[in-house]
């Protein structure tokens, strides 16, 4: 399977030296304020509110059973809500209009305090859409659990993501593999994810798929998603965690189960090892453009890169470190700028 036909990350590039950073699908203008840590925390958070221009990055237009739920349950909530809303904003400027100053026709009665017919839709129907928001609440926060497995004919695809400064490390236990920039799946097959990071706290989350999950050092959460059709979907951070923070996107790619075989099988080719020594380089303060540029060879697409011959047990280790009952020392512990020297003092 060629490079092309793998697809690496097209809708968000690092940064460019004139503060902008853009791909095919799109386009975020510079900030010209404020230092350059809140330029790239408000860059974020445009990306969040906006979103690309293919509407296919968005739950919006679902692409997964989980994002079609959350999609649903947006608008059911919405036309709920509409049942008090609704009244309000048409009601207030019709009762401003017919009391207003010029109307002489309008009845008027200053010592009026109480109506029957008023007081109990007034009451009834805002205790109904509570009764009714908890009732849907309820079943939705179940169904939409993260950590309930996905209904399907085929077996999950088990994938271990650890979170650095300032990416995402995709290990798959099963083939002994691991890719930083890119997580392939093939569609119509479940994504049991299992989180954690070597790091700060993050927020894990491809939203054309659904789901958010936080991560933490020495915690594993879980994340169960799946995609309906082939295609392109965008994954971030969407918790800052300092100057590399806009760079830390990849790209979720949906393939059909064949291509995904493919896929494997070029990614054992290369010739990256995910050993010890290498990890503790991984883990050093980079972009997933940095770090291909660390180890990428020719075969590999823009901005990702593969490993093969992951250290047995890697994700355990990672997370195990964080429950020694001891302090991890600030140059072992990757993010900080005692790691990061140590590191390139080597």
């Amino acid at each position: 399977m060629s490079d092309k036909d793998r697809r690496s990350i097209s809708c968000v590039k690092p940064a460019k030296e004139d503060g902008t950073w853009s791909g095919p699908n799109c386009r975020t203008p510079r900030l010209q304020f404020g230092p350059s840590s809140l330029r790239l925390l408000l860059s974020g958070s445009a990306v969040l509110l906006v979103g690309c221009s293919d509407k296919s990055q968005s739950f919006l237009t679902p692409s997964g059973p989980v994002s079609a739920l959350e999609y649903h349950h947006l608008w059911l909530i919405t036309l709920v809500t509409l049942i008090v809303v609704a009244p309000v904003i048409v009601g207030v400027p019709l009762l401003a209009w017919h009391y207003r100053y010029g109307n002489t026709r309008a009845r008027y009665a200053p010592h009026w305090d109480f109506s029957s017919a008023l007081e109990w839709p007034m009451w009834l129907v805002p205790v109904a859409i509570v009764v009714v928001l908890s009732l849907y609440l309820w079943s939705y926060t179940h169904e939409l659990d993260p950590y309930r497995a996905l209904a399907a004919d085929k077996p999950p695809l088990r994938v271990e993501v650890v979170g650095l400064d300032w990416k995402w490390l995709f290990i798959y236990p099963d083939y002994g593999i691991a890719t930083v920039g890119e997580m392939a799946f093939p569609q119509e097959r479940p994504v049991s994810m299992k989180l954690t990071t070597d790091t700060v706290m993050q927020s894990f989350m491809i939203p054309a798929l659904g789901g958010q999950i936080y991560a933490m050092p020495g915690m594993v959460t879980q994340l169960n998603l799946k995609a309906n059709r082939t295609g392109d979907f965008e994954g971030m951070n969407t918790q800052y965690n300092g100057d590399g923070f806009h760079a830390q996107h990849f790209q979720a790619v949906a393939m059909t189960s064949q291509d995904f075989d493919s896929w494997v099988k070029a990614v054992r080719q290369n010739t990256v090892a995910l050993n010890g020594a290498n990890y503790r380089i991984l883990a050093e303060s980079s972009t997933p453009a940095e770090v291909q540029k660390q180890f990428g060879e020719a075969a590999m697409p823009k901005d990702v890169t593969f490993f093969n011959e992951v250290v047995p047990k890697l994700f355990a280790t990672i997370v195990s470190r964080y429950h020694t009952g001891k302090s991890v020392s600030p140059s072992e512990q990757p993010g900080t700028a005692a790691y990061n020297a140590k590191v390139a003092s080597k």
